[in-house]
């Protein structure tokens, strides 16, 4: 199984959770975990991920805020299992929100400068709802600080094929500081996937 990490906003390759992730899985026969960094224009990302994904057979998503949003897209089109961390389900309206019109364009890092052209893609690139739900596990904490746990709560229990897994929770943060305790349940919903999917 190979596990691609999605990070989220103003994270990178080394996220904090993507290497809790690795080093768990490092000593697990036929478990891979892949760390893309994510730092760059949507339609960028998406391309890195098709590259990325399109080498590696059994590949199954695990997202996280804004990796949650473009895990959901690459699922929704490709039927691949994902479970996602607090997922940015309107992300476009929250950097809106946050950055303002006066805030934009907004230096991320070094070589990545969100704009609103940018967010127009993601708004373009975003699913009105997810049709393979069965293959989806989020987890949700109600005390995220960065993002409304209902938007997403409302938006993946809204899907007519297959219901998503979600686990919602009191409290808790939106970097979801328990997370490596909740590892052995994801795998074992990643991997359990894997092997219903039709080959």
């Amino acid at each position: 199984m190979n596990i691609v990490y999605l990070h989220g906003f103003q994270s990178n390759s080394n996220s904090v959770k993507g290497q809790i992730l690795r080093r768990y899985c490092a000593d697990l026969i036929g478990v891979h975990v892949h760390l893309p960094d994510l730092n760059m224009p949507p339609l960028q990302v998406m391309q890195q991920m098709s590259e990325l994904i399109e080498g590696l057979d059994d590949v199954v998503l695990v997202g996280s805020s804004l990796g949650g949003f473009y895990a959901t897209q690459w699922m929704a089109r490709h039927h691949i299992p994902a479970v996602l961390i607090n997922p940015a389900v309107y992300p476009w309206q929250l950097f809106r929100d946050l950055f303002g019109e006066t805030a934009l364009p907004y230096q991320v890092t070094e070589t990545w400068c969100l704009d609103d052209a940018q967010l127009n893609q993601m708004q373009a690139l975003a699913v009105s709802k997810v049709e393979n739900a069965d293959q989806l596990l989020v987890l949700l904490q109600q005390g995220d600080e960065t993002l409304d746990y209902r938007d997403a709560a409302d938006f993946y229990s809204a899907t007519q094929a297959g219901m998503a897994m979600l686990i919602t929770e009191v409290g808790g943060t939106h970097g979801m500081d328990d997370f490596a305790e909740k590892i052995p349940m994801l795998l074992q919903f990643l991997s359990d996937a894997v092997k219903n999917m039709p080959k």
